[in-house]
């Protein structure tokens, strides 16, 4: 997708040039004597252009310090000091990437019903609805279609070395050459085993992984070459660690797939940001933006370019044993209406952002009070338990197309992190549109489900139904999360001065 700057207006301001002139006492005479001194008030003239030279002098200094104050309380700058001429904005490298990102379609109607028809009548089917993007692997390179998974660090694509249970998907299997597979002693086989599954006689490193809803995957670790193109159109090629899959197990096993594999962009040590930021080629930062509309496109960025300087909300993250994106979130509103969310057994509520996660996931006591805020505040809908689109759905008592046509009758979640220096707030606002979903039926249904059916009895997850408008980065190198809301149409890079502030520095520094 093609980077197209916003331009701002030219700016028309005239430069000032004044000149001070000091009116010396005039001599009556030509014989040398004083003059009777006069008591004359200095000229309005004079006047005025003192007063614009001392404007001048002063505008710059109270534009600094209003920088300098908005930078301090909001973390929006960063910058290093070690020498006299080595003063330098952030910390980005060389190089950052921009890869689209697109919706994966929704299933056909057969295909629901034939789910539905291998399980329980009384179990949802929920529809997916993950992103994906593409990316090129090999010599010569071929493109794979991968779904982007902040929630777990391995890479892997569907592998014909040979495959025992793997899905049509829209490309043929990746097929690695014996140069390609990955010894036990490489750095990045004892990073994804440790020492546990340590083998000497071995000749390549396996791996398993398995994923909340019980799918899993399995196969050999393989290097081969990636390539990416740069925001300014110059290809870059990079070797790449990823797991050659062979052996899928639940819902992985879905035929026909559309995509061919799941890319990693946890913080973990085997993620694509982090392999690639070892290697020096990008600062462990990356990003997505996805358009509110479930069936537009967004963007997804690798390195630190595309990252906002200003207007975005940070969130420090949580360290853990699990390489996921954690924080800790104080309250749970639905509107001006708090849910509970309280300590159990001392334990902190987490808040988890993965983008392999089709829907929103609430702890059970959580999710019970915003079902009762549903039906308290909807008294036109009734509870549909015929609709097995999601687990809560709701009957309109007049026709629905559209979440626009209900979304002024619901109000937002908002999850409000703790303030900055103590008195900046810091909320997530889920709106309406990002976490409700009309069904086939026209009934309006909760994208947000109950994190017990997942094993999240004290978490939430931020999945994609509400991730949606909103550019979210991952900046590994600071340890923290931000937001902002975007209409994730058009990617741009990041100024360094907001626009408040580059306007007043135009105006009064010409």
């Amino acid at each position: 997708m093609a980077a197209t700057p916003l331009l701002s207006g030219e700016d028309t301001t005239t430069p000032l040039h004044g000149v001070v002139v000091i009116a010396l006492p005039d001599h009556a005479d030509g014989g040398g004597r004083d003059a009777s001194p006069r008591s004359e008030a200095p000229a309005p003239a004079a006047l005025g252009r003192a007063w614009r030279l001392l404007r001048l002098a002063t505008a710059p200094l109270v534009v600094l310090a209003a920088f300098a104050v908005a930078a301090h309380c909001y973390g929006l700058y960063s910058f290093s000091f070690s020498g006299e001429e080595d003063w330098k904005w952030g910390e980005g490298r060389a190089s950052s990437f921009l890869l689209p990102l697109h919706p994966k379609p929704k299933p056909a109607a057969a295909g629901v019903k034939a789910a539905a028809a291998e399980r329980d009548s009384t179990t949802a089917v929920l529809p997916e609805r993950q992103y994906y993007t593409s990316v090129n692997i090999g010599n010569p390179a071929r493109p794979y279609f991968l779904d982007i998974d902040t929630g777990s660090a391995l890479t892997w694509i569907q592998c014909d070395a040979p495959c025992t249970n793997c899905t049509k998907g829209p490309h043929p299997l990746y097929k690695p050459a014996k140069e390609n597979i990955v010894p036990p002693k490489d750095s990045h086989c004892q990073e994804l085993q440790g020492n546990q599954n340590y083998c000497d006689t071995c000749k390549q490193c396996d791996y398993e992984i398995a994923y909340a809803d019980r799918s899993s995957s399995a196969g050999v670790l393989a290097r081969d070459n990636m390539r990416l193109v740069t925001a300014d159109g110059e290809r870059e090629n990079m070797d790449f660690v990823f797991g050659c899959a062979h052996d899928q197990q639940g819902k992985l096993l879905d035929s026909p797939a559309s995509t061919d594999g799941i890319l990693g962009l946890s913080n973990g040590a085997m993620s694509l940001p982090t392999q690639l930021a070892k290697q020096g080629i990008i600062s462990n930062v990356f990003g997505h933006c996805i358009a509110t509309d479930p069936s537009s496109s967004g963007y997804m960025f690798l390195g630190d370019d595309y990252v906002p300087r200003w207007g975005m909300t940070w969130v420090p993250i949580r360290n853990g044993p699990e390489d996921v994106y954690s924080t800790i979130v104080q309250k749970v509103n639905y509107g001006g209406q708090e849910l509970n969310v309280r300590e159990q057994a001392g334990k902190l509520t987490q808040v988890i952002f993965d983008s392999g996660s089709s829907y929103t996931y609430f702890p059970h006591e959580i999710y019970t009070s915003l079902i009762a805020s549903l039906e308290a505040v909807s008294p036109g809908f009734v509870h549909d338990k015929s609709d097995q689109t999601l687990p809560f759905c709701m009957k309109p008592n007049f026709p629905v197309r559209s979440v626009d046509d209900v979304k002024q009758l619901f109000k937002p979640l908002l999850l409000h992190f703790s303030k900055a220096w103590l008195v900046i707030p810091r909320t997530f606002a889920i709106s309406p549109e990002n976490y409700l979903i009309i069904s086939d039926k026209g009934n309006v249904c909760l994208g947000v489900l109950d994190g017990t059916e997942i094993g999240h009895s004290s978490t939430i997850v931020i999945g994609d139904v509400s991730l949606r408008g909103k550019l979210v980065a991952y900046d590994n190198d600071e340890n923290q999360i931000g937001w902002a809301q975007s209409d994730c149409s058009r990617p741009q890079k990041a100024s360094m001065v907001p626009f408040f502030l580059s306007k007043a520095l135009r105006s009064q520094l010409l």
